[in-house]
């Protein structure tokens, strides 16, 4: 049913192969559109993606040390530095 096709990364230009069973996995998870960029190029910017996380200053409630934390503190919200998280979820 599904053959082998050839694309071209829009990134680098590579020619790079989109496999009969890429294209059937696709069509189970219901993704029309053909991929755009290679596999090296995807893989390079999913991880570029996940380092541009922001990261917000912060005193944790709790032992009042400096911490940072990935989300924006919201004023009268208890903030934990990390430490103090894991202990807190232990407790739970």
């Amino acid at each position: 049913m599904y053959q082998d096709e050839k694309l071209v990364c829009e990134d680098c230009g590579a020619e790079f192969n989109f496999t009969a069973g890429e294209q059937e996995f696709y069509a189970e998870k219901g993704l029309v559109n053909k991929p755009k960029r290679c596999p090296e190029c995807r893989k390079a910017r999913r991880k570029n993606n996940r380092r541009a996380r922001k990261m917000y200053e912060a005193v944790c409630s709790k032992c009042g040390a400096q911490t940072q934390v990935p989300f924006k503190p919201i004023p009268g919200k208890e903030v934990y530095c990390k430490d103090c998280f894991t202990k807190e979820q232990e407790t739970v």
